[in-house]
């Protein structure tokens, strides 16, 4: 057996294993890399860490960084209600919002799980509460938290993104973003309409300052959510909050002013300036704990640490790929197919069937560089097939198998469980089925790039 092939069957026993056994798929990569490149590779230290991602490390801490202290001195609870009063409490709308809400949190460097974890509770508490579908909600907060998934500043676009500009790759900012945005948005609405969407403009407006007490912090502002890394499922609980806090989640206070203030500077340096997404984003959040040191205590450790792990591994472990020559040997093996078009339509459906079981941000960090042989003979436009990719890897993260529909399940106030539990599979294995051809056709056969 070649050494190609042996670095590759370790890396489906990788996913395997993450998979069956809800161990992060990056120590397991760490472990791989360091297996394959000493015994089969003949690698030494500096080989082995030749690929660790050092910038995406710095961008992984320092937005969930920024973030974590927004939760924990509650600006997002803000962000929250004020979005619900901006609707009037119009029921039909409430979806929507939500959408929107999760949509811009992971805009702006929410790691997605988060986001969902944040929003869900709220969201779901509102669908029992309105005889709003459960799966339309949930399914509304997923594909919001995906549709601004990839922004340049998001964790999802700049891990791709990075990816790309370290490959050599013709890249795409504004389109990888646009793509994931639109097809969750059009998924958004066509779930909108066949679950009951429609029938909620015969509502009326609700109380939303009544329905207030039921968000997702306590009396400290932390999230009621447990659980959650990017590689296993989660549990959430939420409790009803005093009434003293729904209030104060209402009205801006210093800090969350001054919070809000760094999250608009973090868009403004990156895109208007060009500054360094990771290295910006710790700036502010060491500003903002050195003014509120009681509201930031605990932010360090609500870093997404296990996302932190997952990306680093995975791409430590391609990285060996590439040094010992997998990743030239597989994508000459991919187009050896004989027909671009097929070999294209076979990778989304891989990053979807995995990422439906795994981690989305796992399968995008091994296809596209694994694609790169493939992508370089330009039969097949890279911009396009990188979207396609990173579309079709994270939109199945409705599937209860995934962090985020497992966040959904569990959030779910007054259902039967094993009833939602199938709905959100046979959904997500519809997602899995349609969405990676209708990507390929629409992404990577007019040849984008």
């Amino acid at each position: 057996m070649s050494p190609e092939l042996i670095s590759i069957l370790v890396l489906a026993v990788v996913f395997v294993i993450a998979t069956t056994r809800s161990i992060n798929m990056g120590a397991l990569a760490f472990a791989a890399a360091f297996a394959v490149g000493t015994l089969v590779a003949d690698l030494d230290a500096d080989g082995i860490f030749a690929g660790f991602p050092g910038d995406l490390f710095v961008v992984l801490v320092g937005v969930t960084y920024l973030f974590a202290i927004a939760r924990a001195n509650g600006t997002t609870d803000w962000l929250v209600h004020a979005s619900i009063r901006l609707v009037r409490g119009r029921v039909a709308l409430i979806p929507w919002v939500m959408f929107a809400l999760t949509g811009a949190l992971t805009a702006i460097g929410a790691v997605s799980p988060a986001a969902v974890a944040i929003v869900a509770p709220i969201a779901l508490s509102f669908a029992a509460r309105y005889g709003i579908s459960p799966l339309l909600m949930g399914a509304m907060v997923v594909h919001g938290a995906q549709g601004g998934g990839f922004s340049p500043i998001s964790i999802y676009g700049s891990i791709v993104n990075g990816i790309v500009e370290r490959e050599n790759l013709p890249g795409n900012e504004v389109t990888l973003f646009l793509a994931s945005l639109i097809v969750n948005l059009v998924i958004a609405g066509i779930v909108f309409v066949l679950f009951g969407g429609l029938k909620l403009w015969a509502q009326g407006a609700v109380d939303t300052e009544a329905d207030g007490n039921s968000g997702g912090t306590g009396t400290e502002g932390e999230p009621l959510s447990g659980g959650g890394g990017t590689d296993g499922a989660a549990t959430t609980a939420t409790r009803p909050a005093p009434t003293a806090t729904a209030v104060a989640t209402t009205h801006l206070t210093p800090a969350r002013t001054a919070t809000l203030l760094s999250l608009v500077a973090l868009v403004v340096a990156v895109l208007a300036f060009d500054l360094d997404a990771g290295l910006t984003a710790i700036t502010l959040a060491v500003l903002l704990s050195t003014a509120w040191p009681e509201d930031s205590r605990k932010a360090v450790g609500e870093i997404a640490w296990p996302t932190v792990l997952l990306i680093c591994g995975v791409l430590t472990y391609v990285g060996v790929l590439d040094e010992m020559g997998t990743i030239t040997w597989a994508g000459e093996g991919v187009s050896g197919i004989g027909v671009p078009l097929l070999a294209a339509v076979l990778l989304c459906y891989i990053g979807a069937i995995v990422s439906a079981f795994a981690s989305s941000v796992g399968i995008m960090g091994a296809l596209i560089p694994l694609a790169v042989p493939f992508l370089a003979q330009g039969e097949i436009g890279a911009v396009g097939m990188v979207a396609a990719l990173a579309v079709s890897a994270t939109v199945v993260d409705v599937s209860p198998f995934s962090t985020n529909g497992a966040l959904v399940l569990a959030a779910a106030p007054d259902v039967d469980r094993e009833r939602f539990f199938r709905q959100l599979m046979v959904y997500g294995g519809i997602v899995v089925a349609v969405v990676p051809a209708v990507a390929w056709l629409v992404m990577v056969v007019p040849g984008w790039g």
